[in-house]
């Protein structure tokens, strides 16, 4: 399986000798080349109907023009008709998907990975992200495609690198933001003006959110074109959901976005935070002597707090809406599912529900419904959606009470063969029983979707243990209803970690 959480990630490489190696380079090493992204092309298009037409987009990682004619010229090999939608956003790559009438859509990008890193994400016709079995129906082309002679003379390849049409996805997502903003705003209340400071992580927004704000009363900075590069030292990728800073801190901090915040009044949301491909965000609030991040799981909070109406909220084992004592307390009346995690898991258990919908991830991913561009609606992850949905959210005067929230930790353990946790080996064994021993008996389980997932529950405390799908890591979980003490767990899972640490770091 060459797939991750969220696509084909790894470190750009030159391209080897053979597809062969460029296969074991990714497996074995995690290298991404064009060589290894021609073959995708010519799997993917092998999954479609010939001289259907697909449509690819990209982010600004100095890699990525190679690896998309590369990408290109492999579906042009296998008789697709190909439209680059240019520099653009993962939303914006989604929606120009959805409005060329494309068959799939390709967006080359590592997300929150850094510039180092590249891959790529995709989209089926109706605009969900591939599923495993397809993931691996794909992979078992690109093996198959490896081992035959296909060998093109260099003025084909040429021909072949280049699109057949071009789409300016980021003008459309432009264009789509504001009828957006629209409608949040119908839906709870035009945002207050407000001045914040802009994170687009030096993504695809860097060049227009602030503009899009400033249209609506919002005055923004936008910081992240001081940045070094994409993802360096800045947007969302760098921020951890339970981050916080004295004023003092945040001056000293490398992050080109906090260094950059001054004192404001406690509760203020101050700044928000995009990563690199513009598909989630993070808010800053101030508070009393510092500031704080506001995670998925809070802005979340907000929206759910100001809803009407029917919901149905999905949220990932790493949410802490799953342990919240709050949900029977709001206006709206709202159903809860837990999915994996990983946006596409929260966008097919919403997917064809007449309800308002929202699937959330702490990481800042949420996913909400869209207008379709031929008319309906969709759903779509996307970073500046989110912001305008709580700002809007947050002007409205008509809300619930907080939400009680009780307590989460997230521990990552870098640089960890991956192979080496199963989830259902005797290492996840031993995981359970450092848990029973210090917790008593616990119920042990997974979901679908998370195939190295170990979830060990009991009443109000949940432990998770996954790896990282696009890293070299491995995630442990700690989340807690409210009212539970957090001594006893959080020492049951440095435990955890240190065993963790031992058997899989050589």
């Amino acid at each position: 399986m060459l797939f991750g959480t969220d696509g084909i990630r790894g470190e750009v490489a030159t391209s080897p000798v053979n597809d062969e190696v460029a296969i074991a380079d990714l497996l074995e090493k995690r290298l991404i080349s064009p060589r290894l992204m021609r073959l995708i092309g010519e799997a993917l298009a092998k999954t479609i109907d010939y001289n259907s037409q697909i449509i690819v987009g990209w982010d600004e990682r100095p890699a990525n023009p190679e690896l998309v004619a590369s990408l290109t010229m492999g579906l042009h090999l296998g008789g697709c008709r190909v439209v680059h939608g240019g520099i653009c956003a993962t939303p914006a790559l989604h929606n120009a998907l959805l409005e060329t009438g494309s068959a799939l859509g390709c967006m080359i990008t590592a997300s929150h990975n850094p510039v180092s890193d590249s891959g790529i994400k995709v989209f089926d016709s109706h605009g969900f992200k591939t599923s495993p079995e397809k993931e691996k129906m794909i992979s078992e082309l690109i093996i198959q495609l490896a081992a035959e002679e296909r060998e093109v003379d260099q003025t084909h390849q040429e021909e072949m690198s280049h699109a057949d049409s071009t789409f300016d996805a980021d003008k459309a997502h432009q264009e789509l933001l504001v009828v957006r903003l629209a409608e949040y705003s119908g839906m709870f209340s035009p945002p207050r003006q407000n001045k914040i400071m802009i994170d687009s992580s030096k993504g695809a927004a860097t060049n227009w959110l602030d503009g899009i704000l400033g249209q609506h009363g919002i005055t923004a900075q936008e910081v992240s074109s001081k940045a070094a590069a994409l993802n360096e030292n800045c947007g969302a990728g760098e921020l951890s959901p339970s981050d916080s800073w004295t004023w003092e801190e945040a001056k000293r901090d490398s992050h080109v976005l906090i260094n950059s915040l001054s004192r404001r009044p406690s509760g203020e949301i101050i700044a928000a935070a995009l990563d690199g491909d513009g598909d989630r965000c993070l808010l800053i609030e101030s508070t009393e002597n510092g500031c704080r991040v506001i995670d998925g799981d809070e802005m979340a909070d907000h929206i759910l707090r100001s809803a009407k109406g029917n919901w149905h909220l999905a949220a990932s084992i790493e949410s802490d809406l799953a342990l919240s004592t709050s949900l029977d307390r709001l206006e709206a009346k709202v159903e809860y599912s837990q999915t994996a995690v990983g946006d596409r898991w929260l966008a097919q258990t919403l997917k064809n529900d007449d309800r308002q919908v929202l699937g959330v991830e702490d990481s800042g991913h949420l996913v909400m419904s869209a207008p379709h561009p031929k008319g309906g609606r969709c759903l779509v992850g996307d970073g500046v959606a989110s912001l305008f949905a709580v700002l809007c959210a947050m002007a409205c005067e008509e809300k619930s009470a907080p939400f009680e929230r009780g307590f989460k930790r997230r521990i990552s353990i870098k640089d960890t063969i991956r192979s080496r946790w199963t989830g259902s080996n005797e290492l996840a064994d031993s995981v359970e029983h450092i848990a029973v021993l210090k917790l008593g008996e616990m119920q042990r389980g997974g979901l679908v979707g998370e195939a190295n997932l170990m979830l060990l529950e009991t009443e109000g405390i949940s432990i998770g243990v996954r790896n990282s799908g696009t890293q070299a890591k491995t995630n442990v979980s700690l989340r807690l209803a409210p009212g539970i003490d957090n001594t006893v767990p959080l020492e049951a899972v440095k435990q955890i970690v240190a065993s963790l640490q031992h058997s899989l770091i050589d």
